[in-house]
């Protein structure tokens, strides 16, 4: 029986709360067949996991957890997964993580550096991406699929 009790405990502790280095308050606008959501955000992160909390009227709307795998109150799944029932099966796995931290998507392809950020125009059979990162905000836009993705700061 302590043996068991070990084991649950254990295995319970990898959902435990999980202390964030970094916290920013974002407005977060996000058009996608299955979320549509504008208000303010908090984005936590630390070198391997991403939070991304989204409020309503001062109530917690959505949590996304994204780690080796993306977990929403829906449930846990894999980052592929996310993609085909969220955003678009063609999306690589870690797009929604880039865009949210402000790094290059598609392995920085197309990747064209500006003043105070870089900017991707991707088309191709399944996307057109228009995707523009700088000091203030990340913009994802896919004309052809009808997702849209906006972190902007607060200040």
């Amino acid at each position: 029986m302590k043996y068991l009790l070990l084991c649950l405990i254990t295995l319970f502790s990898a959902c435990s709360i999980k202390n964030y280095e970094h916290s920013d308050t974002k407005i977060v606008t996000i058009k996608s067949p299955k979320i549509k959501f504008s208000d303010i955000g908090y984005v936590r992160h630390t070198d391997d996991a991403i939070e991304l909390e989204l409020f309503i009227a001062g109530h917690v709307f959505q949590k996304i957890h994204i780690n080796k795998m993306i977990c929403v109150k829906e449930g846990c799944m894999s980052k592929r997964s996310f993609n085909s029932q969220y955003l678009n099966a063609a999306y690589p796995d870690d797009i929604l993580q880039n865009i949210i931290l402000g790094d290059a998507i598609y392995g920085g392809e197309k990747k064209v550096k500006l003043d105070n950020g870089f900017i991707q125009l991707i088309h191709n059979k399944d996307v057109d991406i228009k995707y523009r990162v700088n000091s203030k905000e990340s913009f994802f836009k896919d004309r052809k699929n009808h997702i849209i993705i906006k972190i902007k700061d607060i200040k």
